[in-house]
């Protein structure tokens, strides 16, 4: 039996997004832009969809660009700022890689861009932001739950101090927030938000982009002139309606979904602080329901995660983007002992995490913890 968790990463598809896609590559394959009966029907059903998550942010359907997933979504919020006559952007230093490469290109547009540490937990304080911002600052742009560790910034208060401050752009990653904790943009007091469908049970390859009707935003491919323009390429129709699908089955019922997931990582994480010795919690004790990071002290994550592998197990040592890398770079911005960060392990769960599954991952940690450890302890004395 496979054990999967590494949701953060991506989730496996629900049975009845498979076969939503399957109906959209078999039945509504029309072109949703045609105007005969095919294409019109999809476009409708299309933007049924468009409602649908629109009513899970409390926005219009018409603020929402259908995109290719996060990535892009961040990218085309990000450099919608480029020909902005202010110069200066604050982020973090906690980003996802989307959000920092896209800063490295804006630093290369004559734009500075001011990186913030992140507190103990991994969060951005309000007076963080606050003391950053200048009469120049044109962008923020923030994750609302650390895709490492968990930590949620509190995006939406943020933004409500900075807009009585100033006249400032808001963009939020919410790849790992959405429909794991309430995002509600009825005060408008966010501009741009992102999220990715094959995080919530959805496909690859499809994301929303939500603007404020009232924010300038620059198209980053152009074309055949879809989505009102503004995120031009015929629609991808199969994608639209596996996120569709995915959100149509989650949203109803999100408190019990993720008061569920909660319960199974708290239990995770109190299995393995009392069967194992020597293991730091990294997330925070009030962070998102699905993500725990710990530190399995004195040992290397990658060795303990291929371990793992061979028993059928997944997790992951960070962000799936940047896991190849000797460490992580949310990790190093906390200035974390070495022997932490090596030891670090991602744990992300889902709603079909079960307890069984639970107790199984904890046994083959104590397991392949011990022996580890024992080996690299054995390495040490020869080298001595």
């Amino acid at each position: 039996m496979k054990i999967y968790l590494d949701n953060s990463a991506t989730t496996k598809p629900y049975q009845e997004v498979v076969e939503e896609m399957k109906a959209a590559l078999t039945e509504d394959f029309y072109n949703p832009s045609s105007i005969y009966d095919g294409g019109v029907d999809i476009s409708r059903k299309i933007e049924g969809y468009r409602s649908l998550i629109a009513d899970t942010l409390g926005c219009k359907p018409k603020e929402l660009l259908f995109t290719s997933g996060g990535t892009e979504s961040i990218n085309t919020a990000i450099f919608s700022l480029k020909n902005s006559r202010k110069k200066h952007i604050i982020t973090s230093m906690a980003e996802h890689s989307a959000t920092l490469e896209a800063m490295k290109k804006m630093e290369k547009l004559s734009f500075e861009v001011t990186y913030l540490k992140p507190s103990k937990d991994g969060s951005i304080k309000p007076e963080q932001v606050l003391d950053a911002l200048r009469e120049d600052t044109c962008l923020i742009s923030l994750m609302a739950v650390n895709n490492e560790l968990g930590s949620v910034t509190d995006v939406i208060g943020i933004a409500k101090q900075v807009k009585k401050k100033q006249d400032v752009l808001i963009h939020v990653d919410a790849v790992q927030a959405y429909l794991k904790q309430p995002l509600k943009l009825y005060d408008k007091v966010i501009d741009f938000l992102s999220i990715s469908a094959h995080k919530i049970h959805g496909p690859k390859g499809v994301g929303v982009l939500y603007h404020n009707e009232e924010a300038l935003l620059l198209p980053l491919i152009v074309g055949g002139g879809q989505e009102g323009g503004q995120r031009s390429g015929t629609l991808n129709t199969p994608g639209i309606y596996g996120m569709g699908k995915a959100i149509e089955l989650f949203y109803p019922d999100l408190q019990n979904h993720t008061e569920k997931i909660r319960r199974r990582k708290e239990q995770l994480r109190d299995k393995i602080l009392e069967e194992i010795d020597f293991v730091k919690v990294l997330s925070p004790e009030d962070g998102i329901c699905h993500i725990l990071n710990l530190s399995f002290v004195g040992l290397r994550g990658e060795i303990l995660l291929h371990s793992l592998e061979k028993e059928g197990i997944y997790v992951s040592t960070g962000s799936a983007c940047s896991s190849k890398k000797s460490y992580s770079h949310v990790l190093n911005a906390l200035e974390l002992g070495r022997e932490i960060k090596e030891g670090a392990i991602r744990f992300s769960l889902s709603e079909e995490t079960t307890e069984e599954e639970i107790d199984k991952v904890v046994e083959a940690l104590k397991k392949n913890v011990v022996t580890i450890r024992r080996i690299m302890k054995m390495g040490k004395r020869r080298n001595v």
